[in-house]
């Protein structure tokens, strides 16, 4: 009996050897290489992208593995933010710069990469949208714009031409109301895509400036006159019949508005420049149909027409807390490396951060030659401002949508937790 029991013992202690073998090899990935963690967003042709550049990195560090894990970006933010209180983030995360990466620095979880890239392979705009103080903490990949797609056969059927001025734009409306055409198609239940207008009449209303100087209160206010014309403008438009009935309650992500250009049941949508990814895999047809122009200018206004609104994202950054600075840092730079902005703009339909990455395809380089030109892009408010106003400001800007707010009412809320947040 006592054999059987040493013998027992034993088997024991040797499985309890095993098990932590397995536990320390484990964390080392298994067969003694060191363990990456990414994370990202962005399903079909871009996680390709991305698994190819993790691919190049591994042939690179063989004694290094990637494990790659695609959240859906409606989960993501929530997340990465769990993972980032709970200590235990993963060591390459996708992010979109602004407040919401800002406020991970300011914890002291983001790896500051300054001196370990080169910043002048960058667009520097896209790049200072993750630049805080001085210092780089994220590397921008993709770089988006908002521009008015429109369906060319609409506006060849009615006479219209692209308009230049606000003036213009409400009479094409009026035109496309008149023949029972929806002008604008919007899916405004997420809020960001109504969002966009309030930002771009602000800013051909006051100019770039006004939303600095709102942000970095140095004068100018998020009541300032400019942001109570701009939500005027909005329910001028409302009021007109733009947009598609129920527009507020309607996602953005499940296609519906899109539909309704593929359909040519609406004539317009002002909306990122990933609509034209959204269209190659949905409606590849409708591309000969598709045009697009800059959003328009408001008469008096001191906003151009170079002033573009975008977004740049995905932006990869590293944790604080990454066991292998130096690799992470590694990876970083492999998927920004002008093979990977090439295939992403090539394969995909989108911008790229990169200075030197010209598309090949022609839509997407018209697009591209839009952005060379701009003078000034401003970031999304909901990307830009600390989370907290940033949600304020899409509630209030779709209320305004909704007639359920004046511009008023929505600027005096904006500005009064603004004094609360900012200063």
């Amino acid at each position: 009996m006592k054999k059987i029991c040493s013998l027992l013992l034993m088997l024991l202690f040797v499985l309890f050897l095993t098990a932590c073998g397995e536990d320390s090899s484990s964390s080392a990935g298994g067969n003694g290489k060191k363990v990456l963690e990414f994370w990202h967003i962005d399903p079909g042709e871009k996680e390709e992208i991305y698994k190819e550049a993790v691919a190049r990195f591994e042939e690179k560090h063989p004694d290094v593995t990637v494990k790659v894990l695609r959240i859906p970006n409606d989960a993501y933010k929530q997340k990465l933010s769990v993972a980032m209180s709970g200590g235990n983030p993963p060591d390459v995360f996708n992010s979109w710069g602004g407040g919401w990466l800002k406020q991970f620095v300011d914890q002291g979880k983001v790896l500051d990469v300054t001196d370990d890239v080169d910043a002048s392979r960058f667009n520097e705009l896209a790049l200072d949208n993750s630049t805080f103080e001085g210092s780089v903490y994220g590397l921008p990949l993709g770089l988006s714009t908002d521009v008015v797609f429109y369906n060319k056969e609409i506006f060849d059927q009615y006479g219209l031409e692209e308009p230049k001025t606000y003036e213009e734009w409400l009479d094409i409306i009026d035109t496309l109301n008149e023949n029972e055409v929806i002008p604008i198609a919007l899916a405004n239940k997420t809020k960001w895509p109504g969002a966009y207008y309030l930002m771009n009449f602000a800013s051909r209303i006051a100019g770039p400036e006004l939303f600095d100087s709102a942000f970095h209160r140095e004068g100018k206010g998020f009541d300032d006159e400019a942001y109570v014309q701009a939500g005027e403008y909005i329910q001028e438009m409302v009021k007109k019949d733009t947009f598609n009935e129920g527009f507020n309650g309607v996602p953005y992500d499940e296609g519906t508005g899109r539909q309704l250009l593929y359909s040519g049941q609406a004539a317009m949508m002002d909306i990122t420049i990933s609509f034209l990814n959204n269209v190659r895999s949905e409606a590849p047809e409708f591309e000969e149909k598709l045009d697009f122009f800059v959003f328009p200018k408001v008469e008096g206004g001191e906003g151009e027409q170079t002033h573009i609104g975008a977004a740049t994202g995905p932006v990869w950054s590293a944790s604080q807390d990454t066991e292998h600075p130096e690799l992470a840092t590694e990876l970083l730079k492999e998927l920004t490396s002008e093979e990977t902005a090439q295939n992403y703009t090539d394969r995909t339909g989108s911008l790229t951060a990169l200075k030197d990455v010209v598309p090949d395809d022609e839509f997407t380089r018209d697009i591209y030659d839009v952005v060379q030109q701009a003078t000034h892009l401003q970031m999304p408010y909901d990307q830009t401002l600390p989370p907290e106003l940033a949600e304020l400001h899409k509630d209030t800007t779709q209320a305004i949508f909704g007639l359920n707010m004046s511009p008023e009412e929505a600027a005096a809320q904006m500005e009064d937790k603004a004094q609360e947040v900012l200063e």
